[in-house]
């Protein structure tokens, strides 16, 4: 793969610097390889700093409007200061571990609308500003969280939206300081559901899985948003009939609409 995007030319002499990955496609809990390839302009040029880390799009609420802010969530310093001289190329490979509550960007070959997830590159040079690029990496399900998202659409959900929430969900063993929402729109079997929201949470060993239920309201009952969450061990998640799992689950709740 050729070298992507031209982050910057840096202060008088013009160093500039590239990243490239070695690969796009990982999984939580996986690792991004590539380098980072500084060229020196027409003099020498200290570098100060250089590292990569990973950086996603999130939704933050602010009374009644909401904003996007870009969080950092990972980050490797890639060495001290070094000098890069006129002409010269320096290349620094890395590789940055992907955290195993990283949200899913690609489902079954198609990007997830309103994900915005990858490698950010930061150098600091003498008499500079310093730089910073985004290459996108594509983060695909853990097998247990495909499974899951298989469930889904077995039982005929289809895809709406994701987003990434900053904040906390409680009772999880959440550790990011955002979580994802998938969004899905509701088949006409749990007519008594309007929406259905998915988020995984998850480390080496298990994950979290929290179901947000959108309930229609009756004629004399509100609707309201009931939570489930349910805890699938990663190294044994193919031995449960998830589509029957949650259809149970789906049914008690949005199997009918609740009129009384």
């Amino acid at each position: 793969m050729g070298f992507k995007k031209l982050l910057a030319s840096l202060g008088a002499g013009g160093a500039s610097v590239e990243t490239v990955l070695l690969g796009e496609d990982v999984t939580p809990g996986g690792v991004v390889r590539g380098e980072v390839r500084i060229e020196g302009g027409s003099v020498a040029q200290r570098i100060q700093g250089l590292s990569v880390g990973l950086r996603a799009r999130v939704e933050v609420e602010g009374g009644e409007e909401e904003r996007r802010q870009d969080v950092e969530f990972s980050r490797v310093p890639l060495g001290g200061e070094f000098e890069v001289q006129a002409g010269a190329v320096h290349v620094v490979p890395f590789e940055l571990e992907v955290p195993w509550e990283t949200p899913v960007t690609t489902f079954l070959g198609r990007h997830l609308t309103g994900m915005r997830v990858g490698v950010a590159t930061h150098l600091a040079i003498a008499r500079a500003v310093d730089a910073s690029d985004l290459d996108p990496v594509r983060v695909h399900p853990l097998p247990a969280q495909q499974a899951i998202l298989d469930a889904f659409g077995r039982l005929g959900f289809a895809f709406r939206s994701a987003d990434l929430e900053k904040g906390r969900i409680r009772g999880t063993r959440q550790r990011l300081p955002f979580y994802q929402e998938i969004e899905f729109r509701v088949p006409d079997r749990y007519r008594g559901l309007s929406e259905v929201e998915l988020s995984f949470v998850a480390d080496g060993r298990e994950m979290d899985v929290v179901l947000e239920l959108d309930k229609k309201s009756g004629l004399l009952s509100d609707g309201g948003d009931t939570y489930r969450s349910f805890i699938v061990d990663l190294s044994s998640y193919d031995g449960v009939d998830w589509t029957a799992y949650l259809d149970q689950w789906l049914m008690e709740v949005g199997g009918r609409r609740a009129w009384l």
